[in-house]
């Protein structure tokens, strides 16, 4: 217990020794404060003062504290509770730590504040020039950063003065080409309109249909002759521009085909638009159609001979080469003469539009005899089929097959023409098996019907597909697809 007594007395003593403290530094920073301008000596001795007094509080304070916990120390090894003193003394030390260091901290800001009210009083004038400096400093930057800013708007001015000509030039550039697109479209627009006007004049002002349909059928034979005579036209000045060069004959050639696809493109058309109106008029209308494309095309085909006929006039005609596949063609015909006669063969010539290669056209009822011959004759034995196809040329129809001979190295056409309206012309598979699907194909898509094939039938289209694609004539029977 008396050990307990002392703990409480050495407390209370060591806190009127730190209120003391505080009193007499309180008294030492209101005397330093009166006499901050008369007695800066006077100010560093009460300083010193009370260091030394704060000084020799915290020596005793730890003295104090060493002579106790010596004595709490030695009480200890007699007392019944050393863990409980020893805690005590902890917490007395901590204490004792904690208002020395803040004692130090109240000495370390009164001497920091003493310091700073001393240099405000002594050196007022260097902050005053260093206020006058900084202000200075800013003043200048603002005045080279004006100066920076109207650089660059002079430097923008000049450049989109330099600039503003050349997007004039693009503004008015494409202001024309939006003009001429404009006219284009606004020129359509009213060829359309006007088309319409005379479809509807010429359609709507009858109630009578046959008066309809005459009117219709002048209006299209008006504009074929129209068409007919434009190409001829054309094709008539491309051959007096040309004056007869070969590169003149390609130019005409060119411009006639060309003027052949427009008219046939515009022919369908107005035939497209006709059927719409008419309805059940569409056959003849197509007839009418395709008696206008043969006329354009015989005036087309007259107009070239007479150009090559003015070019020939004026430029040599060159001799023409022979083929090198001329002596086999000989060597077929000859053949075939020997053995099955003259009148067995419809014509016989080089295609130079397929490598020159010898072309035999067959009657109809002759052509798979001349196959047959082909084929087991020693002198030719053309013993692989490599193709087979058909075609439609509105007037007729025509079977083209390519054979090949392995043991002589040569090739040979074989070529039919058939009716159009009942194309049935001889198989060839029971000679070359190869020819059964080809035939099929030819069959499904032009309906060619060959006789003797063990299996016709189609073999891309469905078996209720109604018509067959590739003819000229042909019409979808589902017009939405």
């Amino acid at each position: 217990m008396s050990g307990e007594k002392d703990l409480e007395q050495l407390k209370k003593e060591a806190a009127e020794k730190a209120k003391a403290a505080a009193l007499a530094k309180m008294k030492a920073k209101e005397q330093a404060e009166s006499s901050t301008t008369e007695e800066p000596a006077a100010e560093e001795e009460s300083l010193d003062i009370a260091k030394q007094k704060a000084a020799a509080a915290a020596k005793a304070k730890a003295a104090a504290l060493a002579k106790m916990k010596a004595k709490e120390q030695a009480e200890s090894s007699s007392t019944e509770e050393p863990a409980a003193e020893e805690e005590s003394l902890d917490v007395a030390k901590q204490k004792a730590a904690a208002a020395a260091k803040a004692k130090a901290a109240a000495l370390a800001k009164m001497k920091a504040k003493e310091q700073a009210e001393s240099s405000s009083n002594e050196e007022p004038s260097a902050e005053e020039e260093g206020l006058d400096l900084a202000k200075a400093k800013a003043a200048a930057a603002a005045k080279a950063k004006a100066a920076a800013l109207a650089k660059m708007k002079r430097d923008q001015s000049e450049s989109s003065s330099t600039e503003e000509p050349a997007a004039e030039e693009e503004s008015l550039d494409i202001a024309k080409q939006k003009a001429a697109a404009a006219a284009k479209a606004k020129a359509a627009a009213a060829a359309k309109a006007k088309a319409a006007a005379m479809a509807k004049q010429s359609g709507g002002e009858s109630g009578d249909a046959a008066g309809g349909d005459d009117e219709k059928a002048k209006a299209i034979a008006a504009a074929k002759a129209k068409a007919a005579a434009a190409a001829k036209a054309k094709a008539a000045a491309l051959a007096k521009q040309a004056g007869g060069a070969a590169d003149g004959d390609d130019e005409k050639a060119k411009a006639i085909a060309a003027a052949k696809a427009k008219a046939a493109a515009a022919a369908k058309a107005k035939l497209a638009a006709q059927g719409k109106d008419t309805g059940g008029a569409g056959d003849d209308e197509k007839a009418k159609a395709i008696a206008a494309a043969k006329a354009k095309a015989a005036a087309a085909a007259a107009a070239k001979a007479k150009a090559g006929a003015t070019a020939g006039a004026d430029a040599p005609v060159e001799e023409k080469k022979p083929s090198p596949n001329q002596p086999y063609l000989d060597k077929y015909v000859k053949v075939i003469e020997e053995h099955l006669g003259k009148e067995v063969l419809e014509d016989y010539y080089i295609n130079n539009l397929s490598k020159d290669v010898p072309t035999l056209v067959a009657k109809k009822e002759t052509y798979y005899k001349i196959a047959e011959f082909l084929k087991f004759n020693e002198q030719l034995g053309f013993d692989y089929l490599s193709e087979i196809h058909g075609g439609d040329f509105e007037t007729h129809m025509e079977v083209y097959a390519h054979l090949y001979s392995y043991k002589n190295r040569q090739s040979v056409a074989l070529k039919v023409k058939i009716d159009r309206d009942e194309p049935t012309i001889d198989s060839l598979q029971p000679l070359w098996a190869g020819a059964d699907w080809p035939e099929c194909e030819a069959y499904d898509l032009l309906g060619i019907k060959f006789t003797g094939h063990p299996n016709l039938n189609r073999i891309m289209l469905g078996e209720d597909w109604v018509g067959h694609p590739l003819r000229k004539d042909y019409e979808p029977y589902d017009v939405e697809v």
